[in-house]
């Protein structure tokens, strides 16, 4: 029996939680984390390559000390592993820029106003809140999600097999950064993909293509992925990071056009943050809930069992579950 007693430090870590994603995203937007590396150790140096005040370059260092992502020694400072792989702008781990959409103002409005959320069971948001028409809030998410995005799609590429595939072509739905099928182009030259979006953030996935050097195996369908015709005979249709937006109804919408563009035998793949079907894990899959429940009208992290039901009212078949460690995300595979 589990020995549960209160903690005060609990309330207390969790009522302050905010201020250690603000001062982490000081830091990386400062770039004390790449000065630091390059270097400028000591408050003075980072004070001139900031072009920062030494007494609010005090007070940020120290917290970000604590926080564990620096060490100090005297009054130099040093990066720990977790800052050098993955805050390091030179770093090619870099993930930095991942907070700028994470704590963006849109996404911690939501948020700030939970508590109507709750009561509402939707986001108190106007307008829909982030599925407003091309938000631009999903530009903002296709240039700061795409090197995590990218991480993650290596993964899906090493489950998929994709560099034996033959020939494959492939719908990104929602594709916003892109990077899910340009990685998978990049890891095999036989795959053409067709990438789905809002014309403002396919100019952003269009970009990542050609430095991926895949342009010319790369195009685009702009608008709607609720409205605008997909094209028929793909291999693989992905939609990655999506359909948690909607309710069960609109998801089973787009998975049955996802169905009706897809060759015999093709699979579609969803990348989500997938909870158990009890919802009491993974964690960051059980929080992502509550992130759809701020930003979204309708939106969901779906249990594995909601996604088979929504992917057999579709039409879809041989539905399976697999892990994509170390990502916390999970990925649902279905045939046509």
């Amino acid at each position: 029996m589990e020995h549960d007693e209160p903690s005060l430090a609990l309330v207390w870590d969790t009522f302050t939680g905010y201020q250690r994603t603000a001062a982490l995203k000081a830091g990386i937007e400062l770039d004390l984390f790449t000065h630091i590396a390059a270097g400028a150790v000591t408050i003075d140096a980072l004070a001139e390559r900031c072009h920062a005040a030494a007494r609010g370059l005090r007070a940020l260092l120290n917290h970000l000390v604590v926080d564990g992502f620096l060490r100090r020694d005297g009054d130099r400072y040093a990066l720990r592993a977790t800052a050098a792989a993955f805050l390091d702008r030179n770093s090619p781990t870099y993930l930095g820029s991942a907070v700028t959409f994470i704590a963006a103002p849109m996404i911690v409005d939501g948020f700030t106003r939970l508590t109507d959320a709750v009561c509402r069971g939707g986001t108190a948001i106007p307008e829909r809140g982030v599925l407003a028409p091309e938000h631009p809030v999903w530009v903002q998410f296709a240039r700061a999600m795409a090197p995590l995005a990218g991480m993650t799609a290596q993964l899906l590429g090493n489950l998929l097999d994709i560099e034996q595939v033959k020939e494959c072509k492939l719908l990104d739905v929602a594709a916003g950064h892109g990077m899910f099928g340009i990685t998978l182009a990049r890891l095999n030259s036989r795959v053409h993909v067709t990438a789905v979006d809002w014309q403002n953030v396919l100019a952003v996935a269009q970009q990542h293509a050609r430095d991926a050097g895949i342009e010319e195996r790369f195009r685009t369908i702009t608008g709607s992925a609720f409205d605008v015709p997909f094209g028929e005979g793909y291999d693989l249709v992905l939609m990655p990071n999506f359909l948690h937006h909607f309710n069960p109804t609109m998801c089973e919408q787009l998975l049955a056009k996802a169905r009706a563009a897809l060759a015999p035998g093709g699979r579609v793949v969803i990348v989500e943050f997938v909870p158990d079907d009890d919802r009491l894990g993974p964690p960051d899959a059980v929080r992502f809930g509550l992130v759809m429940l701020a930003g979204t009208p309708g939106g969901d992290a779906y249990t594995f069992s909601e996604y088979q039901t929504m992917l057999g009212h579709a039409g879809f078949h041989r539905v399976t579950l697999r892990e994509l460690q170390p990502s916390p995300a999970r990925v649902v595979i279905a045939e046509r």
